[in-house]
């Protein structure tokens, strides 16, 4: 149960493996295999969030009772993708990319990061190839401080 539960707590925006790999420690799960998980349920929704996030958000922009959520998801998207285009310029992105995602910090992840790629038309090959470099680093990164004790100040 403790490894279902983990996987749907990493496909959770914002959650991510920020949450699902202390989660899948703290229950007793292997390291290693918390981070699989972690990172698969992380990836689940990748290919989805490029192909029809931005469509659905666009879609629900103008609708009333939705449009200030959907806009707001569509501002942070390209707020992000901008502020990483200007930072890392065309050659750097997808390191940039992949940092962005790696990086467990509240409004970065696989969600942030892959809405960003598709709102800016980056190449999907490269860009989920970057996002999930970006969680295996975010997955050790979490595993090593909740081993340390440290995840809760994340």
């Amino acid at each position: 149960m403790h490894y279902f539960i983990t996987f749907l707590i990493s496909m959770v925006p914002l959650i991510e493996l920020r949450g699902a790999v202390p989660y899948a420690i703290a229950a007793g799960i292997p390291m290693w295999q918390a981070i699989t998980i972690g990172v698969v349920g992380n990836m689940l929704p990748v290919p989805f969030i490029f192909f029809f996030a931005r469509r659905v958000l666009e879609w629900g922009a103008d609708k009333p009772v939705i449009s200030g959520f959907f806009t707001w998801c569509l501002k942070k998207g390209h707020s992000g993708g901008q502020k990483l285009s200007k930072a890392a310029g065309e050659k750097g992105l997808f390191l940039a990319l992949l940092l962005f995602v790696g990086i467990p910090i509240p409004g970065t992840g696989a969600w942030t990061g892959t809405l960003a790629a598709s709102i800016l038309d980056w190449d999907f090959k490269r860009s989920v190839v970057a996002v999930m470099l970006g969680v295996i680093l975010a997955g050790f990164i979490m595993a090593s401080l909740t081993v340390l004790g440290l995840s809760a100040f994340l």
